[in-house]
Order: structure tokens, then C-alpha cells, then sequence
């Protein structure tokens, strides 16, 4: 069995969504905050990628929605505007 690029891709991905997740849990990081939603546009970009590779497309498109949230939010912190809850 070989590793390809896409399945590291997918793997990375994976592992910086569940750590943002463990990240927030436990209080390291705010969930509203900047890193968190680095590491979710970041994850959510490696899964999306492996998933529409393999035409896993429900959720390829799930991810690509999650990193839309994720820049909504970098994007509108960046322009001074608060958070919503």
C-alpha cells in the first residue's frame, strides 16, 4: 500500500481541525479568534482537496464551506468588525 500526496494532504488536514477542536476545548485558544480559524481554513482546505480527489463530493463541498466560514470571519476581523454570536 502506497501513501499519496492527496492521503498526507487529507491526513494534515485532519489533524489541524481536531487539534483547533482540542485547542479550543480545553481554553488554549479562543473559538472566536484568529488561530482558530487559521487552523480550520487550513484543515478544512487539506480535506476538501483529499475528498474531491477521491469524489467524496458531499464532503468535499462541506469543507469548502467550513474554510468560506473561516474567511468570512479572518476577513471581518481584519476589517475591525466584531464577531457575531
Amino acid at each position: 500500500m502506497t501513501i499519496s500526496a492527496v492521503d498526507v494532504i487529507g491526513w494534515f488536514g485532519a489533524a489541524l481541525l481536531l487539534v483547533a477542536y482540542v485547542l479550543v476545548s480545553v481554553g488554549r485558544i479562543d473559538g472566536r479568534g484568529a488561530a482558530f480559524q487559521y487552523l480550520n481554513l487550513a484543515g478544512g482546505a487539506g480535506l476538501a482537496t483529499n475528498s474531491a480527489v477521491n469524489h467524496a463530493f458531499p464532503s468535499a463541498v462541506l469543507n469548502v464551506i467550513w474554510m468560506a466560514i473561516g474567511a468570512v470571519v479572518l476577513v471581518r476581523r481584519a476589517a475591525g468588525q466584531p464577531s457575531r454570536p
